[in-house]
């Protein structure tokens, strides 16, 4: 979807401006912010992609403003109201007035470390042969969904070169909206700064990203 988290060479943004030595957390709450979304997220009920479409859907003036942690922990109030674990009334009064859906699991303190290791792969088979191979010229598609997808704005109706077949993986514009994980494989595509940018762009500069299949056709 084309939103607030979507911004690439979007200008008046101002500069990024990297913080020196930045801290993994920057107060004791979002410490907690990031331990409720994990357990919850262990839950069972939602996909990584819809966590990910709920933050991107957030309003553009409340995402702008939001710290990333503030961004997960509202993303995570609607998650939770969705699938009928709290309330709005709930949320609201910051107590329990229901008892609300129970969990598939719960995440305790002893399987923390085990579940982290794990992580959450999402490469999976798929039956077909790659379509693309390295050095071949590709466009990508030029399409602006209200759904979730991981083809950046800026990168549509580009041309640019295979440069790597990544394997295969879960298709995120999919899973994130409850239609199977129906995994694709996944190309790293190289753009010149100028098919990007335009007139003007750095010369020596590439853009690179990683593209699902079905972002990508014959140049």
């Amino acid at each position: 979807m084309n939103g607030a988290q979507d911004l690439g060479g979007q200008h008046g943004m101002g500069p990024v401006a990297p913080e020196k030595d930045e801290p993994y957390f920057h107060a004791e709450w979002e410490k907690r912010a990031l331990g409720l979304t994990l357990s919850c997220g262990a839950f069972g009920a939602w996909t990584i992609d819809e966590s990910r479409h709920a933050r991107e859907s957030l309003p553009p003036a409340t995402y702008l403003s939001a710290s990333y942690y503030e961004i997960w922990t509202r993303a995570l109030e609607t998650l939770l109201k969705r699938h009928g674990f709290v309330s709005a009334e709930e949320l609201a009064q910051g107590r329990m007035l229901e008892k609300g859906r129970a969990p598939k699991r719960i995440l305790t303190a002893d399987m923390v470390p085990a579940v982290l290791a794990k992580g959450g792969p999402c490469d999976r088979p798929v039956a077909d042969a790659p379509m693309f191979a390295p050095g071949q010229q590709v466009r990508t598609k030029n399409f602006n969904p209200e759904t979730h997808t991981r083809l950046p704005r800026y990168a549509r109706a580009k041309t640019g070169i295979v440069e790597a077949v990544q394997g295969s993986f879960v298709f995120p514009d999919d899973n994130a909206h409850g239609k199977g994980e129906n995994p694709q494989w996944v190309y790293t595509v190289v753009f010149d700064a100028g098919e990007i940018w335009g007139e003007g762009a750095d010369p020596s500069l590439t853009v690179s990203i990683d593209a699902w299949e079905s972002y990508l056709e014959r140049a």
